[in-house]
């Protein structure tokens, strides 16, 4: 029993050296223009910023973002790094105090998960970046018990693209426990947090994508 016990400490030692590697790596790295570098799930992610529909859904959200929470005290932001603990993600879009300087990160590389009220990922094309959306971003922000997970999915084919709201973030299973999805053409609403009323409708996502 002894020696599966120093197995065990010898492990999870190597697995916190391998955290702080890829920290120290990611917080060195000089990222191309147009990419993102995220450190999610033992790995650093890197990959393109999304093209012309990708953009217009971005921008749409965060300008119509903004109108709602005029005079809350909150705002969107977007290109910036969300931090939990030594894990990053670079969400399309978020939702912050205006204040942000409360919740920046002790070194100045973006802001702490902790204070973020909610995250728009907008899906992009390819299995890489559909899995990196609805599978471990769904992982990161529930661990990082981020609110509300918003994804725009253009690739969910059975309505021509959906709206899939998550809420109830479980840190412990990196899950969230409630999820509302709402086809394109309808009207998908924010349910809670800052952002409670916001609609995405179709003056955001536009029609069926088939």
């Amino acid at each position: 029993m002894r020696g599966v016990s120093l197995f065990a400490l010898v492990a999870e030692e190597t697995v916190v050296d391998l955290d702080q590697a890829l920290w120290q790596v990611w917080k060195a790295m000089e990222v191309p223009e147009g990419f993102r570098a995220e450190l999610i799930e033992g790995a650093i992610e890197m990959s393109p910023t999304g093209g012309t529909r990708h953009f217009n859904v971005n921008r749409r959200v965060f300008r119509a973002l903004h109108d709602h929470l005029r005079g809350s005290g909150w705002g969107p932001a977007n290109d910036g790094n969300v931090i939990h603990g030594l894990k990053v993600a670079v969400p399309d879009v978020f939702v912050v105090p205006d204040d942000v300087e409360e919740i920046e990160h002790p070194e100045g590389l973006g802001v702490l998960a902790s204070g973020v009220a909610l995250v728009v990922e907008a899906v992009s094309p390819g299995s890489a970046n559909r899995r990196r959306d609805r599978v471990l971003k769904h992982r990161a922000y529930a661990t990082a018990g981020i609110p509300v997970y918003v994804i725009i999915d253009d690739y969910d084919y059975d309505d021509g693209g959906a709206v899939t709201v998550l809420t109830g973030p479980d840190p412990e299973r990196g899950a969230y426990a409630r999820s509302e999805r709402t086809p394109y053409g309808a009207q998908a609403v924010i349910p809670e947090g800052p952002a409670k009323g916001f609609p995405i409708g179709p003056e955001i996502t536009g029609g069926r994508q088939d």
